[in-house]
């Protein structure tokens, strides 16, 4: 017999346009995408190197992790789930098959020393090896809530060639091929049944901190980024472009950031150049999470006065390099102050950054993986239970308070109307 909510009517009702829209009567909220790989993984994964687990053993232990990541997250009462990516190494590298890479030039140095490298293509031409799907497929058997995906952008992959290129393989190929493929990235998620997908873009704000030790970094390297995202955007179909985010942050592994030094005013403006159907920002770990809110509210604004269509922003309302847990209050109160500055119908909740961006991730502000993998879950678990607060404070329009006074900061209101008006009304 089939299992209720797992026959193909359900799949077939989680494949509809419906499964990736907004719900208006809520803020939305969703993760970014890592979680934490527990211990007894991140073991399994070294000893695959040596020989001593066997790839069907390891694969086993991947399954076992990604079970019990979408469980946890159910528990959470998340309302849209993914496998936590329990089986990449890391979120840079998946597409690349390992015969064809090697290491290449640093990447990112992060606060506490440590650096990550990119990995540097050794031929061409550039394909990719696996798909964001497969996780998509095996993610969606363990659950029946809607399924979001996280994926590389073509600006990280855009790093595995030098400028020069490769011999007889032009760096204007090569960033064809890196387009195109991440193009099909995207579209072969949503076939595979993503109600959302995200592409990772931690480059972003690390563009900006003018790092000698990372030779790729500096201003001019943003707006190169920005137009091949927006290359990839352009070949995805226009009704699925509300439901692909952009994420942004200053990094996270081993509760470490590489760019929180980078002044948020340099990197939104261009952030928003980006034609995204909605955003996830950073902020919670920020000196001054308003101050993210007021920048990104003029950023909107500044969109629909010029007849653009304004996306909507998922705001970060947890640290995950930090073990000190948020309370849903905390929550609630940051995304009430948000709505000041972002109108309502364009707010909503995420974590500032993945958890665990790569697998081999020591945690040591936590102690062990897997006792963060715990704090994850509580925090996500807050930030679920605080957005849900904060729409029922906020329920009755972006532009009233529960009393009938303004709610949302000097102009805000009409921003909020002209955004409805641009965009046809909700996403």
């Amino acid at each position: 017999m089939t299992e209720p909510g797992r026959g193909p009517a359900a799949v077939a009702a989680r494949d509809t346009p419906a499964a990736r829209s907004w719900d208006p009567s809520v803020l939305p909220t969703e993760q970014v995408g890592s979680i934490p790989r527990p211990a007894r993984l991140q073991r399994a994964v070294l000893d695959a190197e040596i020989g001593q687990v066997t790839p069907e053993e390891l694969a086993a232990e991947q399954e076992r992790a990604v079970a019990d990541t979408i469980a946890a997250l159910v528990a959470t009462g998340s309302p849209i789930v993914s496998d936590g990516e329990q089986r990449r190494q890391s979120f840079a590298s998946y597409p690349l098959g390992t015969d064809e890479v090697e290491a290449g030039p640093v990447f990112a140095v992060f606060a506490d020393g440590h650096h990550r490298v990119v990995p540097s293509l050794a031929r061409g031409p550039f394909a990719f090896r696996a798909w964001a799907a497969e996780d998509v497929a095996a993610s969606r058997s363990h659950t029946d809530l809607p399924v979001k995906q996280a994926v590389i952008s073509p600006s990280m992959l855009s790093l595995v060639v030098p400028e020069s290129g490769l011999p007889g393989y032009s760096r204007a190929e090569f960033l064809d091929d890196v387009v195109a493929g991440c193009a099909e990235d995207i579209e072969r998620c949503f076939a595979a049944g993503a109600a959302r997908v995200s592409i990772d873009f931690t480059e972003g704000r690390l563009a900006l901190r003018r790092d000698l030790r990372a030779p790729w970094a500096g201003p001019a390297a943003l707006g190169g980024f920005i137009e091949l995202i927006n290359r990839v955007l352009d070949r995805v179909p226009a009704e699925l472009r509300p439901a692909i985010g952009v994420h942004t942050c200053p990094g996270n592994d081993n509760d470490s950031a590489h760019s929180a030094d980078v002044d948020y005013a340099e990197l939104i403006p261009e952030l928003f150049q980006i034609e995204a159907g909605y955003f996830l920002v950073q902020s919670a770990s920020e000196r001054e999470p308003d101050r993210v809110a007021r920048l990104v509210g003029t950023q909107l604004g500044a969109l629909a006065e010029a007849g653009r269509p304004v996306p909507r922003v998922l705001l970060g309302v947890t640290n995950p390099t930090s073990p000190k847990l948020e309370t849903a209050e905390e929550v609630r109160d940051q995304l009430v102050r948000a709505a000041r500055f972002i109108p309502a119908d364009r707010l909503g909740s995420t974590d500032d950054c993945g958890f665990s961006p790569y697998l081999i991730d020591e945690k040591p502000r936590h102690g062990s993986p897997d006792f963060a993998r715990d704090v994850a879950f509580a925090k996500i678990a807050a930030r679920v239970r605080g957005t849900a607060l904060a729409s029922d404070e906020l329920r009755g329009g972006a532009s009233a308070a529960p009393d009938g006074g303004e709610l949302v900061g000097s102009g805000a209101g009409a921003t909020s109307a002209r955004i409805s008006s641009v965009n046809g009304g909700s996403q």
